[in-house]
């Protein structure tokens, strides 16, 4: 495809970050907006310059200029979304978890294959400074072997929409799961997972889920294991996302008091047994030299880029969007339809990274039986 794509974001409360990403992307050609809040839609279309808005989601599907959706929706959406935009022959982006079942996650790969269109998922956590960084370290052989890898997620999600109330941990576990799975070069083949704690009886209805945290322990095809930790009710945590990969030579730890990450490196000593360690705190730069030149001042907190020094302004690393991760999320969606390939998060790599998770909840509920992960 040589000519720029049309794109339609739906879901404007979150998702209305990507916004001014999509309308300054070089690739694209015009964005469209909707919400459900139609008041919302209007604010923000004044607000972006964004003169084009939709109605209804029904109209997005029947729009012929339409080459490309992204879903910023609830979670319960995701699957039906998803399948009726690739049904309707359009690229489907859609934010985490690809679905909440093992058969919708089948459904939407099989939807994807059908319609020959893209579907990616748009996993915030592998486009993080940290992950970039981490994922550098294992390309260049700083790391050595990764011998275990190790994720977490902790949120409260109290008070948050009603879909979320009771929603099993491991159902929304991409964060802590995905960079696992990118830095083992390979996938997760089985798991076993227990629920922990208690939480007040309402909160068991809408899911059938009484867990406020789930544990796994995942195995991987290459035979690496990775534990994952997810907390979302009545767990006493500050908001953390971290990962940790332990290497042969290095171990990088993306700490969870939110600081800069650590290296850890082993040094031989022939005076006493084992190794000496030797610690490096970390202050992560911006990798923003593959963007756009237009979308990479999104990739630092809005209010901190300074249009007279740019340079100056990007190597802040504010972290913009989930340490930065918005504008190469949106970059990879829209390279992978212009340059006709699959996107780096596709329905395989989304598909196991979610099926990961449900299958941990299955094991807890079962009480930490080992649960194979199906592959589509």
């Amino acid at each position: 495809m040589s000519r720029k794509i049309n794109v339609a974001l739906v879901g404007l409360g979150f998702g209305g970050c990507f916004a001014p990403i999509y309308r300054d992307h070089p690739d694209v050609g015009e964005i469209g907006i909707f919400d459900i809040n139609q008041e919302l839609t209007q604010t923000f279309s004044k607000e972006t310059g964004i003169s084009k808005t939709y109605k209804s989601f029904e109209e997005i599907l029947a729009d012929p200029t339409v080459d490309a959706v992204h879903l910023v929706t609830p979670i319960p959406q995701h699957e039906e979304q998803t399948v009726r935009v690739l049904e309707a022959g359009k690229h489907c982006a859609c934010t985490v978890p690809m679905a909440i079942s093992k058969e919708g996650v089948k459904r939407i790969t099989e939807a994807a294959r059908k319609s020959g269109k893209n579907y990616m998922m748009m996993e915030t956590t592998l486009y993080t400074y940290h992950y970039l960084h981490a994922k550098g370290m294992l390309e260049r052989g700083e790391l050595g072997r990764i011998q275990f890898l190790r994720g977490s997620h902790y949120q409260d999600m109290e008070n948050w929409p009603s879909y979320w109330m009771g929603l099993p941990p491991m159902f929304y576990g991409t964060h802590a799961i995905a960079p696992l799975v990118g830095l083992s070069g390979s996938r997760i083949q089985r798991v076993v997972c227990f629920g922990s704690g208690t939480m007040r009886e309402e909160l068991h209805k809408q899911y059938g889920n009484p867990f406020p945290v789930e544990s796994a322990l995942f195995e991987f095809e290459n035979g690496l294991k990775a534990e994952a930790t997810r907390s979302l009710f009545e767990t006493a945590r500050e908001y953390t996302e971290s990962f940790c990969a332990y290497g042969s030579k290095r171990t990088f730890e993306w700490a969870q008091d939110g600081g800069d990450p650590v290296i850890m490196t082993l040094i031989p000593r022939t005076d006493l047994r084992g190794y000496a360690t030797e610690f490096t705190r970390l202050e992560l730069g911006n990798p923003y030299e593959t963007l756009p030149e237009s979308i990479r001042k999104y990739t630092i907190n809005e209010g901190d880029y300074d249009e007279t020094n740019p340079q100056k302004s990007l190597a802040k690393g504010a972290g913009g969007g989930h340490e930065g991760s918005h504008p190469h999320l949106v970059h990879e969606f829209v390279r992978s339809i212009v340059e006709n390939r699959r996107p780096a998060i596709d329905e395989v790599l989304g598909g196991n990274i979610t099926l990961a998770g449900i299958c941990a909840h299955e094991s807890a509920m079962n009480g930490g039986c080992s649960v194979e992960v199906p592959l589509y």
